[in-house]
């Protein structure tokens, strides 16, 4: 029975997730953290903020004398991010006081600036605060000890700027996943010859390299197959040396559609051989050995999408991140849809705001090879076939294009 899109996703993380990889970790510099695995917790070396931290330029004072405005106290300094003011602020004083600046002993609120009225050492405020009003408390951020960042979490840029303030010039991660792609065809040739009428170039390995290296994998083109079961078998020999494999193309019905035969022959697990989805229905996900793989449909459009929905998850699950769930959004559609019957569908599209609006049409293209009509997209509008056909204005769900 052919899976559902849901029920396919379910799977793989239940195989997944039974037998996690146990890659081994090692030390990159800071700067080279972009995309890694955090192997280790990261705690807050000190409280963070380390200071009560003013969140506005102004001036500091004590909030018991701002109770009753206007009101006009004495302003007995100045302090600036980077430095410290060495005295208290008693009653009826105030400090001029910068955004970032820590607040001095005794004042306990902000009013900012255009709140406020200067003369000289005198300054008059026109409103009032609340106690720790305009002030990011100390601590409040993440207090000394606290974890902030837990082994398994990806890092991404925020994380570097994160890790940076803890003062992490060395960061250590888990090993990039190494992923080792296949694809087939007799009609493929490399992407430098120039093709025969009757043959295409081979677009999927290059933009399976990218995915894989876009989701923190290291890719490896094994090459192309041919339609031939020994050189198949040969060469998916080839793919086991390395963490996970995805062959591309060979894996639906026809008559020289050798890859899943081949995998039979090899002693392979199959978790299920379709999905109800259109592209991609003809996809394959197994194991070999102890090896999990992907056999995705060679049409170029199917490829890309079955890999951002399920190859993608599975990757970075083995890459110690967790299985995560494609995110979807809403927007409004353009023009009348209909789902298909029994599939959920991911038809190329693009979101454009219309205001505050978001607005999705589908692009014109001409089915799973179109590579023109998928560059033309920025999403995928996704349709379910327990939905009813949809009218222009209605909210629909899309996915956004992985890169």
């Amino acid at each position: 029975m052919t899976p559902t899109f849901e029920a396919a996703l379910q799977t793989i993380k239940d195989q997944i997730s039974a037998v996690p990889l146990d890659l081994p970790s090692e030390g990159v510099p800071l700067e080279a953290a972009r995309g890694r695995v955090l192997a280790e917790d990261a705690r807050a070396d000190r409280d963070y903020p380390p200071f009560n931290r003013s969140a506005r330029d102004g001036f500091a004072a004590r909030s018991a004398d701002l109770a009753s405005i206007p009101v006009t106290l004495a302003c007995i300094g100045e302090v600036a991010a980077g430095v410290h003011f060495e005295n208290t602020v008693g009653a009826g004083e105030c400090v001029s006081i910068m955004t970032g600046a820590p607040v001095p002993d005794g004042a306990d609120a902000v009013v900012m600036v255009e709140h406020t009225q200067r003369e000289g050492c005198r300054v008059t405020f026109l409103q009032g605060a609340q106690p720790f009003e305009n002030i990011v408390r100390r601590g409040s951020e993440a207090p000394s000890g606290k974890f902030v960042l837990r082994r398994g979490q990806r890092v991404g840029s925020a994380e570097i700027g994160l890790l940076a303030s803890l003062g992490a010039a060395k960061v250590t991660v888990l090993r990039k996943l190494r992923v080792a792609i296949l694809t087939t065809g007799d009609e493929l040739v490399p992407v430098e010859v120039r093709p025969e009428w009757f043959q295409i170039r081979d677009s999927n390995a290059f933009s399976l390299q990218a995915q894989v290296a876009e989701a923190g994998g290291i890719p490896r083109a094994v090459g192309i197959a041919p339609d031939r079961s020994e050189t198949i078998m040969q060469m998916i020999e080839e793919c086991l040396e390395e963490d996970f494999f995805i062959l591309s193309g060979g894996v639906s019905a026809g008559k020289y559609d050798l890859v899943e035969r081949v995998l039979e022959e090899m002693g392979a697990e199959f978790y299920f051989r379709s999905v109800a989805i259109r592209p991609g229905k003809p996809l394959v996900f197994g194991k070999l050995r102890d090896r999990f793989f992907f056999g995705l449909p060679g049409n170029p459009v199917s490829g890309y999408v079955t890999f951002q929905v399920f190859v993608e998850r599975a990757l970075q699950a083995l890459a110690g991140a967790g299985f995560g769930e494609p995110v979807f959004w809403s927007a409004r559609l353009a023009k009348p849809a209909a789902p298909k019957a029994g599939l959920t569908t991911f038809t190329p599209a693009r979101v454009e705001m219309e205001g505050s609006t978001p607005v999705v049409d589908r692009i014109s293209w001409q089915g799973s090879g179109d590579l023109v009509g998928l560059a033309a997209a920025n999403c995928f509008l996704v349709m379910r076939p327990d939905e009813g056909p949809r009218s222009a204005g209605d909210w629909v769900t899309v996915l956004p294009k992985g890169d």
